[in-house]
């Protein structure tokens, strides 16, 4: 699914959105208000959709390493998604963004970690850091546990992905501070591994407080801000809004769609660059709560999307009781008895 507004930037940036486990393309777009704000700033907006063949809770398997890697399974699909808006639609190659939520927050950190040279910025929300697990058990222990490792062997696991050099995205990192899906620390390892790959210290540059939360930031020699970090305090698993009408505000509550006062997706849009008053296209749009009609649309490599085949090596065996795998991992992990 992809959103492109009528009154568009020549040479517009583009936005991946990665809708959470449970959830759909539309469904999470709605809640979250992508397409207002491309409607309202000019930009375009490439929804993937994982199919429940793939995963009978329409996760992304960031978990699994076939659906992890580089010119592989799930990334390799989303990035030949990406690589057909770019043509369509003139997409400037230097205005690629990518967000996810939770399971779509994952795959956000593999993506930005397997394609580097695709992104210029990236947001995780109630994500989990790129390598945190490569089988079921593994991933319960990164969302329950979250065990630390050092900065620098986070690093090395996105240095050694892919043959880039350099430069890296810059990366926005929303938790909530009483997330019990995906406990708080998964940002602090996310952290770990993006400063150590832009070579940041770990303490950031400045501290602030944004719509009421806190905010961290590091910045470069020149001011840029490289990566910054929203905690939002008090809040469990899923994407911060602010609904309304005004500016800065945006999406619709619902499932794993929290009203706590912000919109991580206005503030995500500006740490990219393209949410600027400056920017505005459609000044209806600026008062429309209301995201637009998606228009529904064929990709080549689209696997992710149920519009097309299933290929074999997406197939989730119809054998494999999911409940059962889970319940093994959970035992397994200790948070089972």
């Amino acid at each position: 699914m992809s959103y492109v507004p009528q009154s568009i930037h020549e040479k517009p940036a583009l936005v991946v959105v990665l809708h959470g486990c449970t959830q759909n393309a539309g469904a999470y777009d709605a809640g979250s208000g992508w397409s207002t704000l491309a409607e309202r700033y000019g930009f375009a907006v490439l929804f993937p959709e994982q199919q429940r063949s793939n995963n009978p809770n329409g996760c992304f398997n960031w978990f699994l390493p076939e659906h992890s890697q580089r010119d592989g399974g799930e990334p390799v699909s989303i990035y030949q998604m990406i690589e057909k808006m770019i043509a369509a639609n003139g997409v400037d190659r230097s205005k690629v963004f990518i967000t996810g939520l939770s399971a779509g927050g994952a795959m956000t950190s593999i993506m930005l970690a397997c394609y580097p040279e695709v992104f210029a910025a990236g947001a995780v929300v109630a994500g989990l850091p790129f390598g945190a697990a490569a089988n079921v058990k593994q991933a319960f222990q990164a969302m329950y546990q979250s065990p630390p490792r050092p900065a620098r062997e986070w690093g090395d696991l996105v240095r050694q992905s892919s043959s880039h050099k350099g430069p890296w995205p810059r990366i926005s990192i929303w938790h909530g501070s009483a997330d019990k899906t995906v406990i708080p620390s998964n940002a602090r390892e996310i952290l770990k591994q993006w400063t150590d790959v832009h070579g940041l210290p770990s303490a950031p540059s400045t501290t602030g407080m944004v719509d009421g939360f806190p905010r961290d930031v590091w910045f470069d020699a020149t001011a840029n801000a490289l990566v910054e970090s929203y905690t939002i305090t008090g809040m469990g698993h899923g994407t911060p809004l602010a609904p309304g009408n005004s500016e800065g505000k945006c999406g619709v509550p619902g499932p794993y769609l929290l009203s706590v006062g912000i919109s991580s997706s206005f503030h995500i849009a500006r740490f990219f660059g393209i949410a600027d008053p400056s920017l505005i296209k459609n000044a209806a749009a600026k008062d429309e709560a209301i995201p637009p009609q998606i228009t529904e649309q064929l990709l080549p490599g689209q696997a992710l999307d149920e519009t097309e085949a299933t290929p074999s090596e997406f197939v989730i065996p119809p054998s494999l009781k999911v409940a059962d795998v889970i319940n093994r991992a959970l035992k397994a992990a200790g948070l089972m008895k």
